[in-house]
């Protein structure tokens, strides 16, 4: 007669632990199932007993945060994207507008397709941008390793921009070590950086644009250097973010997109990319690579 009895009891007690340790963790549940994406900085209740349970509850806390981080950085992406695709696809509209009116000359014509071929051009390079800066969200930008001669890509990135600096009166120059330096990385992309470094200078007044190396042991510098006003004190620490340009008034320049490209290829080559203001006046931008010496 007693033994049923006790196993009752402790079947009854074993459930009530059992319910109350529980507890929490059916708390949690309830909460996530009424998370949404609608509504930020929700979070799970943790109870105050610094167990198992609550480091679980911290731990999927942590992991919202990232999520809410993650989703908010693609909004913001979408976004600024859809800004910067509104202002060129207007203009092309209006200018294909002007051009169907019945009246107009050739020459008002041929000035309006040019300016209609510009904004093409601007939305397919900024459609290029974008797909970098996707896939460098995504952890694969296609990297394709070779030994790069570091003297030779910034001669390669100098003659290109050559003749459109004469037009613009500036100079560029390139300076090396004596000895020799060689990257281990992807020679078009490694261009493709050094590219859009070198068009930020000539787009902002530089009279003079300097590429050079910089020995860091094993490690090398590509310095783009300029003279022109250099950065704001408040762009610098935002330089290589996303859509970030000195002109707020996001005018028909650029997208804002070259040096969070810049940055993107830098970290696909294990390196890193920097910005600053030169002592004796204008921008000083630079990868760090790693590099071995011949």
């Amino acid at each position: 007669v007693g033994g049923p009895a006790a196993l009752l009891l402790a079947s009854i007690a074993g459930y009530g632990v059992a319910a109350g340790a529980l507890r929490p963790v059916e708390a949690m549940r309830r909460r996530a199932a009424a998370v949404q994406d609608t509504r930020s900085g929700e979070r799970l209740p943790v109870p105050p007993t610094n167990d198992e349970v609550a480091r679980l509850g911290d731990t999927l806390n942590e992991m919202l945060d990232r999520l809410e981080a993650a989703v908010e950085r693609e909004r913001s992406f979408v976004a600024d994207a859809s800004h910067e695709l509104r202002t060129p696809l207007a203009i092309l509209k209006t200018e294909l507008e002007l051009a169907m009116r019945r009246g107009r000359s050739a020459k008002e014509l041929e000035a309006t397709i040019a300016s209609a071929s510009e904004e093409t051009d601007r939305l397919a390079q900024l459609a290029e941008d974008l797909l970098v800066i996707a896939r460098s969200e995504q952890g694969r930008l296609p990297i394709r390793h070779g030994t790069v001669a570091a003297q030779a890509l910034l001669e390669g990135v100098a003659e290109r921009f050559s003749q459109r600096a004469r037009e613009a009166g500036v100079r560029i120059t390139v300076a090396v070590p004596v000895q020799e330096r060689t990257l281990l990385g992807d020679p078009l992309r490694l261009e493709q950086a050094l590219g859009n470094l070198v068009d930020n200078t000539l787009r902002h007044g530089a009279s003079r644009v300097e590429l050079a190396i910089v020995d860091r042991a094993d490690r090398i510098e590509l310095h783009v250097r300029d003279d022109g006003p250099g950065f704001p004190a408040s762009l610098l620490p935002i330089a290589f973010d996303r859509f970030t340009r000195g002109d707020p008034a996001r005018s028909r320049g650029g997208a804002g997109l070259g040096l969070a490209i810049v940055a993107a290829i830098a970290a696909a080559h294990d390196g890193s990319a920097h910005a600053g203001n030169r002592a004796d006046g204008g921008a000083d931008v630079w990868i760090e690579l790693p590099g071995t010496a011949i």
